[in-house]
């Protein structure tokens, strides 16, 4: 007994030492497993699935045509819409023709005053002159009374030109007033039809789902024939290429971490010999049990204490993640090493930059801007630039269906 109790003596400041000189400065943990980001693909306009690109595990470029919908309902609306930014030009075009007609009527009808002012005048003249002659007898009060008729006729004549004039510069006051400061490709009219063409354009383009990011294909949903609508998910994307680990360390263990310290990770995947670099990139806000769906009732009489666990974010090297890849949900163990507390505990900052960002789903303006000046060019009677013309030719309906239909091509190629 003497002996054995020497040994765990021993035992026991062995392990003390060797916890005060190594593990004193480190917070471990084996409820750690990869996060990542799971993009949904979904559907922008409404659609029957005609072809599909990439199936389970597969892996796809950012860019690169997943999903192919029906287009035929999205071409008839482009063509619809361009029809109707036609009809629109030449519309507005007949109100600035009409403006320079109403001009023209508004300086016949000043003429027509002026006549009438002058019969008026000539009238009034031959009256007063028979009106003294009535009273001597040289003229007939028969000629009198037709000399005031007449005068009664002229005024009313000048009342009709008069009223005339003002009809037609109400007419040209309207319509100066839908096209006052503005020229034909400006006109409301014309910008309204052309943001109509450039929405079925774009409804065009949707009928192919491009990948968003980098990744592997998982959850894929989506079959042939099925009728989508906007929001429907398809399949997910996962980019391993971006994965973290979500590690829940005890409160207890929260004291003394900071952001930016360095931690060791082990996966059960590979096991002990691949070691992964990280460091903590950031502290969660709540425990795991404040953001439960059922949240523990405490305020009960049979309350039992329960250590809370923190979930603490840490980023991986992405070297060693392109040299041994992670996958989304899988076990690790973390030790961090939290000597060094110059860090914050919760960042104080907003984030440089975006965490993620995609450009697949920007598409290029230039062609249907060139599509609209042609059809403005070609309604409004002026000859389009060579240059916006051959662009046009190349850009227009026809290339958003030959860009469909070369995706489509990828796709039975697939």
């Amino acid at each position: 007994m003497l002996w054995l109790t020497l040994v765990c003596l021993l035992a026991a400041g062995l392990w003390g030492a060797y916890w005060f000189f190594f593990e004193r400065g480190f917070e471990t943990t084996d409820n750690a497993y990869v996060g990542g980001n799971l993009v949904q693909i979904t559907p922008l306009v409404p659609g029957t699935v005609v072809a599909i690109a990439a199936d389970e595990t597969d892996f796809v470029r950012a860019g690169q045509p997943l999903v192919q919908l029906d287009a035929t309902d999205a071409r008839l609306a482009l063509e619809q819409a361009q029809t109707q930014l036609a009809q629109a030009v030449r519309e507005v075009r007949t109100l600035f023709a009409t403006g320079s007609a109403l001009k023209a009527a508004i300086a016949q009808r000043e003429a027509e005053v002026a006549r009438a002012q002058g019969g008026v005048a000539r009238t009034s003249e031959d009256l007063q002159r028979r009106q003294p002659l009535a009273q001597s007898g040289a003229v007939s009060q028969e000629e009198v009374g037709h000399a005031a008729r007449a005068l009664n006729d002229a005024r009313n004549v000048l009342a009709a030109a008069q009223a005339a004039v003002g009809s037609a510069r109400e007419q040209l006051a309207a319509n100066q007033a839908q096209i006052a400061g503005t020229r034909l490709e400006t006109h409301p009219n014309v910008l309204r039809a052309a943001a109509r063409v450039r929405e079925a354009h774009l409804a065009l383009a949707r009928a192919v789902l491009p990948a968003p990011v980098d990744g592997y294909v998982a959850r894929r949903s989506v079959q042939l024939g099925m009728r989508v609508q906007p929001g429907t998910p398809l399949m997910t994307i996962v980019p391993l290429s971006q994965v973290w680990v979500d590690a829940n360390f005890k409160e207890v263990q929260l004291r003394d971490m900071r952001l930016g310290q360095a931690v060791t990770l082990f996966a059960d995947l590979y096991g002990s010999r691949v070691e992964y670099r990280g460091r903590i990139e950031g502290m969660g806000v709540g425990t795991g049990a404040a953001f439960a769906l059922l949240p523990a009732q405490n305020a009960t009489g049979n309350w039992i204490k329960v250590v809370q666990r923190v979930p603490v974010r840490i980023a991986l090297d992405p070297a060693q993640l392109a040299e041994h890849p992670l996958r989304v949900g899988l076990s690790m163990h973390a030790r961090v090493d939290v000597s060094d507390r110059s860090g914050l505990m919760l960042a104080d900052a907003p984030p440089v930059q975006a965490p993620a960002r995609t450009d697949a789903f920007a598409l290029p303006t230039q062609e249907v801007d060139a599509l609209i000046a042609r059809i403005i060019a070609e309604n409004a009677g002026t000859p389009a630039p060579a240059a916006a013309a051959a662009q046009a030719h190349g850009s227009g309906p026809r290339s958003a269906r030959t860009r469909t239909a070369s995706a489509s091509a990828a796709l039975r190629r697939r």
